[in-house]
């Protein structure tokens, strides 16, 4: 009887799959390896036969990363400190728009804020103005209760990503010690750093599922295209179709929705001068 699972780990040619609460071992069946390769994310089908279990169908895919190889991601939060090292919109909204062009919906974590205790601090309008343009966000620090942050992982595949030094690992931590441990495990296990083996795992975290390598690690704008992006980024979409031309992507365009929704101030300004600056090195890598 086929049942239906994820591909949780694969190693080699053996894959770990979670399926109503069990995990079992498989492998890929002979007409599947012609084809497509099963990737960690993966929702199969699989069946027992003899004394093995056999992944028989991949269904498609709604989204697929390279770095890491995963494929069906929920979401991807960012997790970005308030300070040491500084809080950045640029790297924030540049991560934004690879994250929204993958299909994928950002999260935006913002970590140490038991460091800035002054209210007027630019960083609390920082977070307004994120939530006001539809992103959710949720703040931590030390002593800070994590329940709004563990209930984000719930029912979801998740990836971090963010600057290094902003306490992913620490967070990760507070959740679940246990986590930190199996990923440092793991990749003591496979010598990670020396390219020995591609390799990525889901661990179980709080009735979800999160990557054990960041995802993002590298802003890489080269293969995207303006147009998609242009209708990817979450704070454009209510201007979609409002343009004067169909292909309009909010350069310099006459009669450009968001043009006029930026000078409105509907849409922050930053985010959307930050939205330039990618179209150019877009532009630039094309040359």
């Amino acid at each position: 009887m086929r049942r239906k699972g994820t591909i949780i780990r694969i190693i080699s040619n053996q894959y770990q799959l979670y399926a109503d609460g069990e995990i079992y071992d498989a492998i890929a069946m002979g007409k599947l390896r012609k084809g497509q390769s099963p990737i960690v994310g993966d929702i199969i089908d699989f069946e027992e036969f003899e004394d093995k279990y056999g992944i028989q169908k991949i269904y498609p895919r709604k989204n697929e990363l390279v770095r890491p190889l995963i494929a069906n991601v929920d979401q991807a939060i960012i997790v970005m400190s308030a300070k040491d090292p500084d809080f950045s919109t640029v790297l924030i909204d540049r991560l934004i728009f690879l994250i929204s062009y993958a299909g994928i919906t950002p999260l935006l974590c913002v970590t140490k804020m038991d460091l800035v205790p002054d209210k007027n601090d630019e960083i609390y309008q920082y977070i307004e103005d994120y939530k006001k343009s539809g992103y959710e966000v949720v703040t931590t620090g030390k002593d800070f209760d994590t329940k709004e942050i563990e209930n984000l992982f719930t029912g979801k595949i998740s990836v971090l990503t963010g600057q290094s030094g902003a306490g992913k690992s620490s967070l990760l931590n507070r959740i679940d010690d246990q986590l930190q441990i199996k990923t440092q495990e793991i990749s003591k296990a496979l010598g990670r750093g020396k390219h020995t083996t591609r390799h990525t795992e889901l661990f179980y975290i709080n009735g979800g599922w999160i990557a054990d390598t960041p995802g993002f690690s590298s802003l890489d704008f080269e293969s995207l295209d303006v147009l998609t992006l242009a209708h990817s980024i979450e704070d454009f979409k209510p201007y979609t179709g409002l343009c004067k031309f169909n292909d309009c992507v909010h350069i310099n365009e006459p009669k450009c929705a968001v043009i006029e929704a930026v000078e409105r101030k509907e849409i922050v300004d930053y985010r959307y001068r930050h939205y330039l600056e990618v179209v150019k090195m877009i532009k630039e890598t094309k040359k």
